[in-house]
């Protein structure tokens, strides 16, 4: 058994070495850290934030005919907001960014 666990042990050491998070590239990262959608589905539900669906509502009438590709959570501005992919029917791809407090489209990147 012991012999079993030390085999083991050696053979995961360099599997764990290697896990490690992707470099950045000096790239904006759009969205918070893991466990984001339990942050936003606990803060929908305490009333200090909209929900999703809301937010994916005003886009489309905003006049921007699409759908919706991703969603991240991040901050912006030092408010919590949604950072919602879009895609437009031609296939254009831009980012919508929305206060997540008041449902409001405060932003737009790309497109």
């Amino acid at each position: 058994m012991k012999r079993f666990l030390a085999i083991l042990v050696l053979l995961a050491a360099p599997l764990a070495a290697s896990a490690q998070g992707y470099p950045d590239y000096g790239r904006p990262s759009y969205g918070a850290g893991r466990g984001d959608q339990d942050q936003a589905r606990d803060a929908v539900r305490g009333g200090r934030q909209v929900p999703l669906a809301r937010v994916i509502a005003a886009i489309r009438g905003s006049g921007v005919p699409g759908r919706q590709l991703n969603t991240t959570m991040g901050d912006y501005g030092g408010r919590p907001a949604y950072f919602v992919q879009w895609q437009t029917p031609d296939n254009r791809v831009m980012i919508f960014i929305v206060d997540a407090e008041s449902g409001a489209i405060i932003g737009r990147q790309g497109g």
